[in-house]
């Protein structure tokens, strides 16, 4: 979810409002993936239109390849949540509108 979210501007509309959907659940309100995923299938059904998201300046201070290269179980866990978190920070400038959407479409 998150490397749509950092190259934003080269994917689809729906996948970069998703991806920082996903790391906004995940990150600030605790979701799982499963949860992040159910999510997604909720607002697929009610959303069709999905602006264009304008791509931040600086992408994060990791890449999903650090989460690759980190040594399979709890270190890669961390590694993961320290990249989710830094993709859905350096997203600053869509926060509003990912807290918006999430709460008109989701409650």
């Amino acid at each position: 979810m998150g490397v749509s979210a950092q190259h934003a501007g080269s994917s689809k509309n729906i996948t970069t409002a998703f991806a920082l959907i996903g790391l906004y659940l995940a990150t600030e309100r605790g979701y799982t993936g499963k949860m992040v995923q159910r999510a997604h299938m909720a607002l697929a059904r009610r959303e069709r239109r999905w602006p264009r998201l304008e791509p931040p300046e600086h992408r994060g201070s990791l890449t999903v390849q650090d989460v690759l290269r980190a040594a399979p179980g709890p270190g890669r866990g961390e590694t993961l949540r320290e990249w989710a978190a830094s993709v859905w920070q350096a997203g600053e400038k869509s926060h509003d509108w990912v807290r918006d959407a999430v709460n008109r479409l989701l409650t």
